[in-house]
């Protein structure tokens, strides 16, 4: 039951119900990856269930996939759903300008071009995740598996000359392995510190040899919807100006949200 969620999990969910009462009949959806885009996954297919609603979802990896699924959505490849109207996702990090660090679930590649398929991307958070400055949390790079470590020791150079606080590219691990992304890739994180120059960083970082994307998100978020664990909402439109806030009530939702 929402009521006994921990403050972190009432605000996620706060922001995940807020962010899918934006979704109209008939839409074709991006569903993002991670923890708190689970709750929105549950959340709309809350909606479908008592509404009706027909929607089309274009997942950003397999366990979003999975779970949209198990959930009686409409799931389909980004291929046969042509261009979409909405994606809702989650984030990492972000700041005034909504440019986002996203990747932490190890998705970014698909959830950016999912995003960007997009008429409009919705981020929804909670408020730990906002910033003055990016780059406390670890920027992801996914590099092909041939050569990665020239990748990382080019991407090293590269950041001495970058506006940042760190230079270390560290390999993402799952276990003993190296962690292996659905597109079978591996994951650069990058122990920045402060990003001064997020645009400046992701166009040289993508001109590096053996990476296939990194995890900032310029010019993709248009709204984000952060939530608090009292249940009040804020909703940013950056497009508009506006923001808006109201309180989201927390009802019984132990059937949907069984197993999160």
């Amino acid at each position: 039951m929402s009521l006994s969620l921990t403050p972190i999990d009432r605000a996620k969910y706060a922001a995940a119900r807020r962010a899918v009462d934006l979704v109209e009949d008939g839409m074709k959806l991006g569903l993002g990856t991670g923890s708190t885009a689970a709750w929105m996954v549950r959340a709309l297919a809350e909606r479908v269930k008592s509404e009706g609603l027909r929607l089309t979802c274009v997942p950003t990896s397999v366990r979003t996939a999975e779970l949209g699924r198990e959930l009686g959505l409409k799931i389909v490849a980004l291929e046969d759903a042509g261009w979409l109207d909405m994606t809702i996702d989650g984030t990492d990090e972000f700041d005034a300008n909504l440019t986002l660090i996203k990747g932490g679930g190890g998705a970014h590649l698909m959830e950016k071009i999912v995003a960007t398929a997009s008429d409009k991307m919705v981020v929804i958070t909670d408020a730990s995740k906002e910033v003055k400055t990016l780059g406390a949390f670890p920027l992801p790079v996914e590099v092909v598996p041939f050569g990665w470590q020239a990748s990382r020791m080019l991407i090293e150079e590269l950041l001495g000359a970058m506006d940042v606080m760190g230079t270390q590219a560290s390999l993402r691990m799952n276990g003993a392995r190296p962690y292996i992304t659905d597109e079978g890739n591996h994951i650069l994180d990058l122990s920045l510190g402060r990003i001064g120059n997020p645009r400046q960083l992701s166009l040289a970082l993508n001109q590096v040899p053996g990476v296939v994307e990194n995890g900032l998100f310029i010019d993709i978020c248009d709204i984000v919807v952060i939530g608090f664990a009292d249940g009040l909402v804020e909703l940013r439109d950056i497009g508009e100006g506006t923001i808006e806030r109201e309180r989201i009530i927390f009802e019984d939702t132990n059937n949907i949200f069984r197993d999160v």
